[in-house]
């Protein structure tokens, strides 16, 4: 079978758009990121199963924030949910062929959410009701995890006759995350409270969920500003790096948010409500570097929330510099280095100190959080020329901010300035000393 020149390019345009979005969800600096949905049947029921769901988030910098974590998926056949404990479907679905004991959940398709803090005990698991909010793991591996029990009926009730779910989506909170199909692998293996004896699930499969930003947004979502001892100029994010879509329902203080709100009810939007600025961005990072010492540089890092409804908690930033394996000091913030790959040591996570400011609050004299950071110099790589003291990536949560072009960077004064500066300091000087002879 031959093909034209025009099926050619067609088969390579679809294949192309089929691996886009997995090329996408690659994390240089996180290559192994991902959340992991397991699923472990615990015991056999008359027409079905109970399974304990447990979903753990791999990614370094990536966290699942408030209102939390939305899991979906499509059964195989008819199963329905008799019960749940830590978690809820959000509808109920038609259940009216049922009689006496009525199921939790009959929808084909069910939406799941975690319960929120404080419920009663006999509604909890271990690691559930959170309100869906999953720590990163390089922040908090211990709050990196979230987990619910549910009973499966109408379902198989052995290995050969189970089902497996498909069609898993993700939602934290938003979009973004692509699910793999659930694949079955080694049941689990679970120890004792006194570590003596071992007991494993009676079937194990998974779902991987990666995350892609562009997905997630067709615009950045936060962007950086620069400046320098050594220039006066002001490098700030460039106009519209988060589009300018919000532009007509931006406020300039906030005593105007009550006047877009009423807006936004009337026209039916939820857009964010942003402070107008030329960025257009709810995240603004600054990048100072402050001062210059024999064997040290000094560098002032602020971060500034511009959206005037929404508090970002347990916050994440990153920064790619080459100085970054020498960081000798961080102020004000807890700080680990990223290295993926042994060989390169040029990455960095900034995260808040528990109780003291983990939370960036919404815009407004609080909406801002900051650090100073000292770093050694290595003599052989240093400088302040073309931009170097400038990081080459910020993220903010996960997500990639927009840069100011390599050209804007504040720049060190070349040496014709400094000779013209020196000439019109030194030429009234001798003006001077002719005078007085």
């Amino acid at each position: 079978m031959t093909f034209s020149k025009f099926q050619h390019h067609l088969v390579l345009g679809a294949f192309f758009l089929m691996i886009l979005p997995y090329a996408a969800a690659y994390d240089t600096l996180d290559p192994n990121g991902n959340i992991t949905i397991k699923w472990d049947i615990m015991s056999w029921t008359p027409d079905g199963y109970v399974a304990v769901v447990t979903m753990t988030n791999f990614q370094m910098y990536r966290h699942i924030m408030s209102p939390g974590w939305t899991l979906g998926w499509v059964w195989a056949k008819k199963e329905v949910i008799w019960s749940m404990v830590g978690a809820q479907t959000t509808d109920q679905g038609d259940c009216s062929k049922f009689k006496g004991n009525i199921p939790h959940c009959c929808k084909r398709n069910p939406t799941v959410v975690d319960l929120l803090p404080g419920v009663p005990y006999n509604q909890q698991i271990a690691n559930c009701c959170k309100g869906g909010v999953v720590a990163s793991r390089g922040q908090d591996p211990s709050s990196a995890v979230s987990a619910f029990q549910l009973s499966v009926g109408l379902a198989g009730t052995s290995n050969k006759t189970v089902r497996l779910p498909k069609n898993f989506t993700l939602l934290g909170p938003g979009p973004g995350y692509t699910c793999s199909q659930a694949k079955i692998v080694p049941s689990s293996i679970f120890l004792s409270a006194d570590g003596r004896r071992k007991t494993q699930a009676l079937m194990t499969w998974n779902v991987t969920c990666t995350y892609s930003q562009t997905l997630a947004s067709k615009s950045p979502t936060c962007c950086v500003s620069m400046s320098s001892f050594y220039n006066s100029t002001i490098t700030t994010c460039p106009t519209c790096s988060c589009g300018c879509q919000n532009k007509n329902n931006c406020v300039t203080s906030a005593s105007q948010i009550k006047t877009v709100v009423g807006m936004n009810s009337a026209t039916g939007l939820t857009s964010p409500i942003l402070q107008c600025t030329e960025h257009m961005c709810p995240i603004r990072v600054h990048w100072h570097v402050k001062l210059n010492y024999k064997e040290y540089w000094r560098v002032k890092i602020t971060i500034t929330n511009f959206n005037y409804d929404f508090n970002y908690t347990q916050w994440t930033l990153v920064a790619q510099h080459p100085n970054l394996n020498n960081v000798t000091q961080v102020f004000s913030f807890d700080y680990k280095p990223l290295i993926p790959y042994n060989s390169i040591n040029d990455s960095g996570m900034f995260y808040g100190l528990k109780f003291f400011n983990d939370i960036l609050m919404e815009a407004g004299p609080d909406g801002n959080v900051q650090t100073e950071l000292i770093l050694q110099k290595d003599m052989n790589t240093f400088t302040f020329k073309e931009g170097w003291a400038f990081p080459r990536k910020i993220y903010f949560n996960g997500d990639e901010c927009m840069m100011p072009s390599a050209d804007q960077y504040p720049y060190l004064p070349n040496s014709a300035n400094a000779n013209t500066l020196a000439s019109a300091i030194v030429v009234p000087f001798l003006l001077l000393v002719l005078l007085a002879f």
